[in-house]
């Protein structure tokens, strides 16, 4: 049995984790959960959709101690904070998976660029394994730390990679427009998150700004071999959760919509948690709603010579928790799926 510790656990994304690990059928015991907030109160009171399936109480982090408890911890901290504690739970012989963006991206000078701090751990961020399956199913396994990817790349990421693989697309001409529920923003009030400001309102925000996009544009380029840029947009729209990403890119080639689906299906045939979607199909967030599943569908535009894909996923589960516990299934050699076959929650 694998012990698994979650660092800074009572947010939305760790309350996810928690769900998915005590429903996983097999491998992981669940045996700490740390909370400067909540130190010495029950999880199952503070979180009580977890009443009566969780016996733990809140701790507060001895991070020296950890190797005492667990095999594997899941930070959910903040940026820069991560890179502090990610060196002193690796020196103790344990692998973390890291759901901070503090080892998403390769190189220390484009983060702190972007993040505006000080990258102090930039030796390990060359190591880190980007910890999505669907692109890198054969390093995770053996990986030490697995950077969680952040929940618009992974949206964007599915919804690309097939074309700019095989540069049917402008890899200079892609735009990505996503939407997401509020629960992207995490479980502190903010008045952004007030919810006389969220109710019957969508917005635009982080134009040519959010920090997503050098991680959208690190692993498209990577996936194409050569240098991606892109024009990213995210907004919140009045929902909990879910992100629906719609992308632009003009066509390298002349082509059908029947065609790019083809290949889509091709490329995503053998993965358990992409669904392609028929001909005349698009993706709504209802559908992938409490799961890890993403759709994707698309429409080729010939009178302007695009294609428009669009992809939907729970923010909360395959854009945070469901991603981290694919990536721990793959990371002790259980079944990829195991734990997450669970369908969306419609209506």
């Amino acid at each position: 049995m694998v012990g698994v510790g979650i660092v800074g656990a009572s947010g939305y994304t760790s309350s996810e984790l928690m769900r998915l690990l005590i429903q996983h059928p097999a491998g992981f015991e669940l045996t700490l959960v740390t909370s400067e907030t909540y130190t010495g109160q029950r999880v199952d009171r503070v979180l009580p959709n977890l009443r009566g399936l969780v016996d733990l109480y809140f701790e507060k982090l001895e991070i020296e101690k950890l190797k005492d408890r667990v095999n594997v911890v899941v930070l959910a901290v903040p940026h820069k904070v991560a890179m502090d504690f990610v060196p002193r739970i690796l020196d103790q012989d344990l692998r973390v998976v890291d759901f901070s963006a503090d080892y998403r991206l390769n190189e220390a000078e484009v983060y702190e660029e972007w993040y505006q701090v000080e990258h102090t751990d930039a030796e390990r961020m060359t190591k880190a394994v980007y910890g999505i399956p669907e692109q890198y199913r054969d390093r995770i396994p053996s990986a030490q730390l697995v950077a969680n990817p952040g929940c618009y790349p992974t949206g964007s990421i599915l919804a690309l990679a097939p074309l700019v693989k095989t540069h049917l697309i402008d890899n200079k001409s892609i735009i990505i427009d996503s939407k997401s529920g509020i629960s992207g923003a995490g479980s502190k009030a903010k008045e952004v998150t007030h919810y006389p400001n969220r109710e019957s309102n969508s917005t635009a925000y982080g134009l040519v700004t959010h920090r997503h996009t050098p991680e959208i544009e690190q692993e498209l380029s990577a996936i194409a071999g050569e240098t991606v840029m892109v024009n990213f947009t995210p907004h919140l729209v009045p929902m909990t959760r879910g992100i629906l990403t719609t992308t632009y890119a003009n066509l390298a080639v002349s082509t059908t919509t029947a065609d790019i689906l083809d290949h889509y299906c091709c490329t995503y045939a053998e993965e358990p948690f992409v669904q392609v979607l028929d001909i005349g199909e698009y993706p709504q967030t209802k559908a992938v709603l409490g799961s890890n599943f993403c759709h994707v569908g698309l429409e080729v535009d010939p009178r302007t010579n695009r294609v428009i894909v669009m992809s939907t996923i729970d923010n909360l589960v395959k854009g945070a928790a469901g991603a981290v516990v694919q990536n721990l299934n793959l990371m002790y050699g259980l079944t990829e799926t195991a734990g997450l076959m669970s369908p969306g929650l419609m209506p």
